[in-house]
């Protein structure tokens, strides 16, 4: 392979989607019949054939296409996560914090305004302000991109106080009784260790959401429909089931 730039952004999105989809160095090479150091000589570039990286390309459910395409659109050196400033001004404007979400996820403007009946003016006004913020980059198709990871945004207080005042509510709401409500959980004893890896494992499956998205988005025949998911975890409060325990008539 040419060690251009293009080519590096590919493999920058090979290596994030093999990794979202769980293949580590050792499982590549126990797969391709290799060894270990093959296979991480292949993740650098080295050696990588296009046969090859078809090959690593199809393990993450894509095509060498798939690659170039995202190789495109992805701007080099994007910023690791949003200034204080940045998310002040999205947390105090529930729309143009949507709208960035949306355009991270590659959604375009034209299908948002489409989705809620914006008018034009609006959404210029929306994407000038994003600009002014340093947030999206206009590009000469008339197309946006973000100029943040997607995976590194919303740390800060001011955007978690806006999930908090706006988003959830909605998964308060929910009926977890009806028929068609998906979710799952769960409760296991853990260390602190494994508290911090059931951490990472939430932010596994959040990259893993992203690259569904992704791979929908190019794929699917169905209209698509807005939805939420919302990963958590947190140390419980046991002391109701054991006074519960205390209580149990004979």
């Amino acid at each position: 392979m040419r060690h251009d730039s293009t080519s590096a952004a590919m493999m920058g999105a090979l290596r994030r989607h093999l990794r979202h989809a769980g293949w580590t160095a050792v499982r590549l090479a126990a797969e391709l019949g290799v060894s270990e150091a093959t296979a991480k000589r292949w993740l650098a570039g080295k050696g990588l054939t296009l046969d090859r990286l078809d090959r690593l390309a199809l393990l993450a459910g894509l095509t060498i296409a798939d690659l170039a395409r995202e190789a495109e659109d992805i701007p080099q050196g994007l910023a690791r996560e949003l200034t204080l400033a940045q998310e002040r001004v999205l947390s105090a404007d529930i729309f143009l914090s949507f709208l960035f979400m949306a355009i991270l996820a590659k959604i375009q403007p034209e299908e948002i305004m489409a989705d809620f009946s914006l008018p034009s003016r609006a959404m210029e006004t929306a994407l000038l302000k994003l600009e002014r913020l340093a947030l999206i980059d206009r590009l000469r198709n008339g197309r946006v991109r973000a100029l943040v990871d997607r995976t590194l945004v919303f740390r800060k207080a001011p955007l978690r106080s806006l999930f908090e005042r706006h988003m959830k509510q909605i998964y308060f709401d929910l009926d977890y009784a009806a028929p068609d409500t998906n979710y799952a959980s769960e409760m296991v004893k853990l260390s602190d260790v494994g508290a911090a890896q059931l951490a990472e494992l939430i932010e596994k499956l959040r990259g893993e959401v992203q690259a569904l998205s992704d791979r929908d988005r190019e794929t699917a025949v169905l209209p698509r429909k807005w939805y939420g998911m919302l990963g958590v975890m947190r140390e419980l409060d046991l002391s109701s089931v054991r006074d519960a325990g205390w209580n149990i008539s004979p």
